[in-house]
């Protein structure tokens, strides 16, 4: 069965990016273009992991990932933030707000993958 990924970002390049790479390893590719779009989408689809940006308009990472927490449906669903951010502070923020993981970009194509994949199989 195909997985499904929300991909969550302001920007279209980041996105297409993610579509891209997402899409050629087999996964499915919800995008969203930033955090309320992504929480809408998110209680529309079925998902098994979301990816999203820190810094967007409207909502950011970190407020969209304590909505999804307190939504059932996204408790326990596996959460990367895809972000410029790299301070400890701001990753331990993402941890108390339930991310699951923190990739700093540019981030390298397969390193990402492989970690999707040790976190959703």
């Amino acid at each position: 069965m195909t997985k499904t990924i929300l991909a969550v970002d302001d920007s279209p390049s980041i996105r297409q990016m993610l579509a891209f790479v997402l899409g050629r390893a087999s996964y499915d590719v919800v995008e969203a273009v930033d955090g309320e779009d992504g929480l809408a989408k998110a209680r529309a689809h079925r998902l098994d992991l979301v990816l999203t940006d820190q810094n967007m308009p409207r909502m950011d990472g970190l407020t969209l990932i304590r909505r999804l927490r307190a939504l059932p449906e996204h408790a326990s669903t596996p959460i990367l933030v895809l972000t410029t951010e790299s301070s400890d502070a701001m990753k331990m923020q993402g941890r108390a707000a339930g991310a699951t993981g923190w990739i700093v970009k540019p981030f390298d194509p397969q390193r990402l993958l492989d970690v999707i994949r040790k976190v959703i199989g």
